[in-house]
């Protein structure tokens, strides 16, 4: 009888938003972070790990940034105050940003943790577009968490198609057998992918299909779908199919549509694992959530977020996470971990300072 002993059991959080250049001043993110007491994980517990990306935060030198940390990341910090998480990275690349906050049990089990950037938009030259990411071990295994904006427009789906290769291409990390992205066992990309809905629906009967959901019918047009069927882009990746509305374009500060634009799904979460590449080791990331917030209306864009069960399980023995830390990553490998005492101190802070802001 083969049994599994688990290695990892996490609750992983992730979410996508587009702020159109806003601050996050007023903004209560107590709901957005599962922080009102219901969550999609296991037992209505917290997650354990959060990944937050943002694109189009404000890039003006009136914007205020402690720390060098953007805002957003010191109001996920207040946010999370209360509950003993710990910043782990973050990175900027002009209005992308990525930050990572972790309970505070799992920062030994982190190590080799990496940030990257990659510009795509004006020819690379500015960063308006692109990518920013997060890498680490954890509990050994290689995982990546990517945050991408690409190229916006209906009619730019070949710029779309450039700026994910451009990433693939020029994203490079220093952990042994992790250089890019798709090295990586776990894989986590996210963002404001900007694909469209190809064939020429007028905005005003994609909302009559939005309002009656159809969105099966939809999403058989969405450019993502399509190219991820043809292997021209984001086909080695998994995506749990959307089951709520588009959630670009609205009117700032309400739920209407916006119909300078007709309604997508720009913002998108999607995942992969590479289940059994290690002897007696199995790795999953089984997807619990995946919806929009309607209730945030600050942009033309809603947040998206999804919950992931990862897991890592060995079969018939047992093994502990350094261990196979030193299979995957190689045993010569140099530890990289947060600066807890720092980063704990920075949650506490941001706690009593964040509303001078």
């Amino acid at each position: 009888m083969v049994t599994a002993t688990a290695i990892a059991d996490l609750c992983i959080f992730l979410l996508t938003w587009n702020v159109g250049t806003h601050t996050p001043r007023n903004q209560d993110l107590s709901s957005l972070l599962s922080l009102n007491g219901t969550t999609t994980c296991p037992d209505n517990q917290l997650p354990d790990i959060y990944v937050i990306g943002f694109q189009e935060v404000s890039t003006t030198p009136q914007v205020l940034k402690i720390f060098n940390d953007d805002p957003w990341v010191l109001k996920i910090a207040d946010s999370l105050s209360d509950h003993q998480f710990v910043k782990v990275d973050s990175k900027q690349l002009q209005g992308i940003l990525i930050t990572m906050f972790a309970q505070h049990k799992h920062i030994p089990h982190m190590k080799e943790i990496e940030t990257e950037a990659t510009r795509t938009g004006l020819g690379g030259l500015w960063g308006n577009k692109g990518a920013v990411s997060i890498r680490l071990s954890l509990y050994g295994t290689g995982v990546a968490f990517v945050c991408s904006h690409l190229a916006a427009h209906d009619e730019k789906l070949k710029e779309r198609i450039e700026d994910y290769h451009q990433i693939v291409d020029n994203h490079k990390y220093n952990a042994q057998g992790y250089r890019r992205i798709f090295d990586h066992d776990f894989v986590f990309w996210f963002g404001d992918l900007n694909f469209r809905l190809s064939g020429d629906m007028s905005a005003w009967d994609v909302r009559t299909d939005v309002e009656n959901q159809r969105y099966a019918d939809l999403l058989k047009l969405d450019q993502l779908n399509l190219l991820r069927e043809k292997g021209n882009a984001f086909s080695l990746l998994e995506e749990q199919q959307p089951n709520f509305a588009p959630t670009f374009k609205f009117v700032e500060g309400t739920n209407d549509y916006n119909l300078k634009r007709r309604p997508a799904w720009c913002d998108r979460i999607l995942h992969r694992v590479q289940s059994n590449i290690y002897p007696g080791i199995t790795l999953s990331a089984n997807q619990l959530s995946y919806q929009s917030h309607m209730d945030y209306t600050l942009s033309d864009h809603k947040p998206v977020s999804a919950t992931f069960n990862y897991k890592v399980e060995a079969a018939n023995q047992t093994y502990t996470d350094e261990e196979l830390h030193e299979m995957t990553h190689g045993s010569a490998s140099s530890p990289a971990t947060p600066n807890v005492s720092l980063s704990f101190a920075f949650v506490v802070f941001v706690a009593v300072s964040y509303t001078q802001l």
